[in-house]
């Protein structure tokens, strides 16, 4: 059974920052492209960045330069280190593993990551 488990989610300053981790299991992590995304209420789930499994790395434009992404196969995990957090940023925040069998990949429960101004 494929679990996709996200901490690290919480309450921060704007101008602060937050690492976000996801721990997965029941797949073959280092074949997997990874993803996060988020969803801010009354929005539409978007990409935040990607790392495919060769370590190449994508981003939303609205982050880029201030969130970076980067995995650990052998902990089978994948992380979100976001700084200069903005009130924008806050949203439910996504771990998404890459599936060639189930369509839209797997997904974990999310982590509320909230950014006062």
């Amino acid at each position: 059974q494929v679990q996709l488990v996200e901490s690290g989610g919480g309450l921060v300053q704007a101008g602060g920052s937050l690492s976000l981790s996801c721990a997965a299991s029941g797949i073959i992590f280092t074949g997997n492209a990874m993803r996060w995304y988020r969803q801010a209420p009354g929005k539409q789930r978007e990409l935040v960045a990607g790392i495919t499994s060769g370590g190449s790395t994508n981003y939303a434009d609205s982050v880029k330069g201030r969130f970076t992404i980067s995995r650990a196969n052998a902990k089978n995990m994948v992380y979100l280190q976001m700084n200069s957090l903005k009130s924008e940023d806050t949203a439910v925040y996504y771990c998404n593993a890459e599936s060639i069998v189930v369509p839209g990949g797997y997904w974990g429960q999310g982590t509320q990551v909230t950014v006062s101004s």
